[in-house]
């Protein structure tokens, strides 16, 4: 097509203020959101609204996954470039509201520049053609290669390793997977099943979210699974996803999770989902991890089967099934607004934990925190204090939970029981997950409520318990002593 003089000169000038504008720009460089903990995770001036994410498994779970990657965001500030957390994958295309944009690749961000700056307000649509690679040590995070497939474990910061975002959950959204796999595949996600399509030897199979969820919680689950359906409280779907040669053998814990959310819910309110289950995969990792709606549980645990001719006591494996169910209230409905906050998701969960086996197991409460309060000070030195965690060891970011933030953390949820008393924390704990659901929040905004109901002003409380090098005294319990060395003086 030729153009007319007037539109070839329109289209000179715009090319050359692009020239200009990219030369002014300095050098492509990781970004982020400040984070104490994570200083390059996330990034600024954009919220993402919804990722719907397509993925194509060929069958083998060490071969890179063609993926494509959608986002929809709100432009928060003038972009004329746009980060995305992005590394351990091919970008071959990116497209910035239907237009080619460039990138490169800075660090573990993925850097785009669009053919025009993002007006501040404005919607963006971006779209990344890309491949999501499963290889790599398990201690990386993202994709978890199991015995017959592929689990996702993205907690702290590997969202990124399997798929273009803004990784930190600060920044909520809500999701939709299409996965595409072998006919004898069953593929399992966050949310509930919109459609499921075959086509010859392949099945699309497609998921949505209807709350927003942090890029650390998102999971698929692709193997020989069976998926095991039963009603929870107020006929509530419970969908569990297990091997399929397993399913009789792990039957009698899965029946068990339907009172578990009873007991949840009545202790802190409603499930806040649309649906919950387990995923136990056929994989050794060392950890349980809550994410959303489809709590991912190992096989076996310490080298040890957790579920299969377990060593563990029952109580034991319940409290433990109790736990990231915990979760889903405390660091999923109400997400970490900085990592620092972690202690709030863990110190609930592990306080649900054992209350649940205090209740049903007689194990009592009191016992734990005594136990625990004699070798906090010893954890805040090794990991700092439960709100002020230290860094993560580089390299090794699962580092980061230690038992500071669990047991540690429960002691402090322990000491302000005993401070308001057993009516007001209970609905501190009630309030907390009503008036936070679907949002980030902070300790600041966990200490004020607390204030609230209360009736007075618990600063100078949070600020000990949260902060100080050493524990503070327990209330109620003067004979409780720290087992740590005393530091020296000055030290």
């Amino acid at each position: 097509m030729l153009l007319t003089s007037r539109r070839l000169r329109a289209a000179l000038l715009a090319a050359a203020s692009a020239t200009l504008v990219a030369a002014a720009l300095p050098p492509p460089a990781p970004l982020g959101i400040g984070d104490a903990l994570f200083p390059q995770l996330g990034n600024p001036g954009y919220d993402v609204l919804t990722y719907d994410i397509a993925l194509i498994y060929g069958g083998s779970n060490t071969e890179p996954l063609d993926a494509v990657t959608r986002i929809r965001a709100r432009a928060t500030e003038r972009l004329d470039r746009i980060n995305l957390d992005f590394t351990h994958g091919t970008v071959r295309t990116v497209e910035v509201n239907g237009h080619p944009a460039t990138f490169r690749s800075a660090g573990e961000d993925l850097v785009v520049e669009p053919d025009a700056a993002v007006a501040a307000g404005s919607r963006m649509n971006i779209t990344v053609t890309h491949t999501s690679d499963p290889s790599g040590p398990p201690t990386a995070g993202g994709w978890v290669r199991t015995g017959d497939g592929l689990a996702m474990a993205n907690q702290a910061d590997a969202a990124h390793r399997v798929f273009p975002s803004n990784d930190h959950p600060a920044d909520k959204a809500y999701f939709t997977f299409r996965v595409t796999a072998p006919n004898d595949y069953t593929v399992v996600a966050n949310g509930v099943r919109t459609a499921k399509t075959r086509r010859g030897s392949a099945t699309t199979w497609a998921y949505r979210t209807r709350h927003p969820m942090a890029t650390e919680l998102a999971q698929v689950s692709i193997g020989r699974s069976a998926v095991v359906k039963r009603l929870g409280p107020g006929g509530l779907p419970v969908r569990d996803v297990v091997p399929a040669a397993d399913r009789e053998q792990l039957e009698p814990w899965l029946r068990k999770t339907p009172a578990h959310l009873e007991w949840m819910e009545q202790k802190v309110g409603r499930y806040p989902f649309e649906t919950y289950g387990v995923l136990i995969a056929d994989a050794t990792t060392g950890f349980e991890l809550e994410t959303q709606t489809l709590s991912l549980f190992e096989r076996s645990l310490f080298e040890r089967s957790l579920f299969t001719t377990t060593p563990f006591p029952e109580w034991y494996v319940d409290s433990v099934m109790v736990h990231e169910l915990a979760h889903q209230w405390f660091g999923n409905s109400v997400s970490p607004r900085s990592w620092s906050d972690l202690w709030l998701n863990e110190g609930h969960a592990t306080w649900y934990e054992a209350l649940y086996a205090e209740e049903k197991a007689q194990r009592p409460m009191a016992t734990r925190m005594r136990a625990a309060y004699e070798r906090s000070d010893q954890w805040r030195t090794d990991g700092g204090p439960p709100a002020a965690p230290k860094r993560p060891v580089p390299g090794q970011k699962i580092s980061l939970f230690r038992p500071v933030v669990y047991d540690g953390s429960a002691l402090v949820l322990y000491a302000l029981r005993q401070t308001i008393g057993t009516d007001a924390f209970r609905q501190l704990e009630r309030d907390w997950v009503r008036e936070y659901r679907d949002a980030a929040a902070t300790t600041a905004d966990f200490a004020a409520l607390a204030s609230r109901i209360a009736g007075r002003d618990l600063s100078a409380f949070f600020d000990a318990w949260l902060y100080a090098k050493r524990t503070p005294p327990m209330p109620g319990h003067p004979d409780w002593h720290s087992t740590a060395p005393t530091p020296p003086v000055g030290g």
